[in-house]
């Protein structure tokens, strides 16, 4: 997104990927079915999830470029996902989009846990309507507390809700739980290109060209395939379609691809002079210069940066007199539970359209609850769902022993015509109050492939998101209870069981945090570094706090503000 914005502004870009070109609209196997795949398109520790995902070399494990824990105990590891090609996670992403709301910039003003931001709603609100209207996000506004609505004609129309979806909201109304359309980032039509790039860039003929030409080249989905493999049309987004490529357009920005960076270099005047890579092709070590360095790695990556960038100036790490960088680290709560629905059994095969994704969730409900303490967590979740009769692949019959005891040969065929398309998976998505147990440091004796020294992670969850995930489990299963559903997994009313590892959900936030004071936080208000006025991290490495709301929309939103401020620093001679 900064690369985006500030080619459109015609500043010169270099942008340097820690992996290799990646172009969806060659490489994705949009048709191909599991039937086509090795393993039948099943997982493997090279491709986690699945052989059609579009991360190319990625994972929780990266061959070459380990991680250590600091702890083996259950509950106590942070599991790093990585993806090493350009575009990153947004080639792989859910592409849930919700907006983080009032609350979500001042939690500690609202329960005294954790901290506000340095910034709030009002102040990203302009830059949510931009993104959302740029990458193109399906939804609706419902006037929800604390689930803003976007500004009228920003949001696509969302498609219409499955059966399964229908069934858990008549279930949800008694018991006070709102189902509403979500919002994801697929074109549900093609976008008003006349309309949205003057909008997005007023008195800037080259950038509401090339964004034009951009949104032309998009085609609304047709539900063919799963978002996860890419998108060759582009109906979905990935900055590899949709950010990209009108960048390149301009003419003001170049991309070096297979570039480990290694470090930050500074001057002696104190200002970031540009950073030191690793060729990944010919592993010698290069040099690249420029007037402001902008650092968008990942939130682990970008404090690894950061703290292997030592000098005379920066004995502890880059911008880090606090001591707070790499603190903080925060990930989603995550706990899940499958059911499977007697009404759905025996469905005729049938055309089940739709997104690869949802087209209803349900956000958090109990914020006056939560608020008056009558819960034993201080903050809240939203609900993910998924099922219906979509193509299978392998494992797709894996909850078939749940309900049949385990048929064998005939009968499993049987039991597979009668059950697949009945189950349906809640997946809960809770905010993590930040705490000084979860933090990464430089592992003092282990580097990777590139001679690079390695992070340690240290984790732990506190009561909040324990207490939080055991009530997502006994929510999801009394949903499941009222729509005569019978629970395939287990009920885990233990949170250490309830609760994934941390890093499992994939949503890396938190290690420069943004604030209001140099002694308090790594960054100012506008993502820019307290002690190298050049500096800026443009991930979601600046987040205070992590909502319960995924965070791509609001790192890309973020970015777009801090590019704004770049681009006025520029203009101000600041830079």
């Amino acid at each position: 997104m900064a690369a985006y914005v500030l080619a459109m502004a015609g500043l010169k870009v270099l942008m340097l990927e820690a992996g290799r070109d990646y172009d969806p609209v060659t490489e994705t196997p949009m048709f191909n079915l599991p039937k086509d795949a090795p393993l039948r398109g099943a997982g493997t520790p090279e491709k986690p999830f699945g052989f059609y995902d579009a991360t190319v070399d990625g994972g929780w494990q990266v061959p070459g470029e380990p991680y250590t824990q600091a702890s083996d105990q259950p509950g106590r590891r942070w599991d790093w996902w990585r993806a090493r090609m350009l575009g990153g996670r947004t080639n792989h992403w859910g592409r849930i989009s919700l907006r983080m709301g009032e609350y979500d910039f001042k939690p500690y003003s609202r329960d005294g846990l954790g901290f506000d931001w340095p910034i709030a709603y009002k102040d990203l609100a302009p830059y949510y309507d931009k993104t959302e209207m740029l990458i193109g996000v399906y939804g609706s506004n419902e006037g929800l507390e604390n689930t803003p609505d976007s500004s009228p004609g920003v949001l696509l129309p969302p498609p219409k809700p499955r059966a399964y979806e229908l069934l858990i909201k008549e279930a949800c109304k008694p018991l006070g739980i709102p189902v509403i359309p979500a919002h994801l980032a697929i074109l549900t039509r093609r976008l008003d290109h006349e309309r949205i790039a003057p909008q997005l860039f007023p008195h800037n003929e080259l950038a509401q060209r090339v964004t034009r030409e951009s949104m032309q080249e998009r085609a609304a989905c047709f539900y063919a395939t799963g978002c996860g493999r890419g998108c060759a049309i582009k109906a979905n987004f990935q900055s590899t379609t949709v950010l990209i490529p009108p960048a390149l357009a301009t003419g003001n920005l170049d991309i070096v691809t297979d570039a480990m960076v290694r470090e930050v270099t500074v001057g002696p005047d104190g200002k970031a002079t540009g950073v030191i890579y690793i060729d990944k092709t010919t592993r010698l070590e290069q040099r690249a210069t420029a007037r402001a360095v902008i650092v968008a790695a990942s939130a682990a990556e970008t404090a690894r940066i950061f703290l292997n960038s030592k000098s005379a100036r920066h004995p502890d790490g880059l911008s880090n007199r606090s001591g707070l960088v790499g603190k903080y680290l925060m990930d989603t709560v995550g706990a899940g539970l499958s059911a499977q629905i007697p009404a759905l059994e025996n469905l005729p095969p049938h055309n089940e359209e739709g997104a690869d994704g949802m087209h209803m969730y349900m956000p958090w409900w109990l914020y006056k609850e939560q608020l008056a303490g009558k819960l034993n967590f201080a903050r809240g979740y939203h609900i993910e769902i998924g099922g219906g009769k979509r193509m299978p692949g392998a494992g797709a019959f894996n909850g078939m022993e749940a309900v049949t005891g385990g048929a064998y040969g005939q009968a499993f065929k049987e039991a597979c015509r009668r059950y697949y398309g009945s189950h349906v998976y809640f997946s809960g998505r809770g905010e993590m109050i930040p705490n000084e147990d979860c933090y990464c440091e430089i592992d003092p004796d282990v580097v990777d492939q590139w001679g690079i020294p390695v992070l340690k992670f240290h984790w732990q969850w506190s009561d909040h998101e324990l207490n939080q995930a055991v009530h997502m489990q006994k929510t999801f299963a009394e949903i499941a209870g009222r729509m005569g559903a019978k629970t395939t997994s287990t009920v885990h009313t233990d949170g250490a069981k309830a609760i994934h590892n941390g890093g499992a959900i994939i949503h890396e936030v938190g290690t420069t945090q943004m604030g209001n004071h140099p002694n308090r936080s790594v960054l100012n208000a506008h993502c820019q570094s307290w002690e190298v006025p050049n500096l800026f991290v443009t991930d979601g490495a600046p987040f205070v706090s992590n909502a319960d709301k995924n965070p791509t929309l609001t790192i890309m939103a973020l970015a777009w503000r801090t590019s704004d401020y770049v681009i006025e620093q520029f203009k101000q001679r600041n830079i």
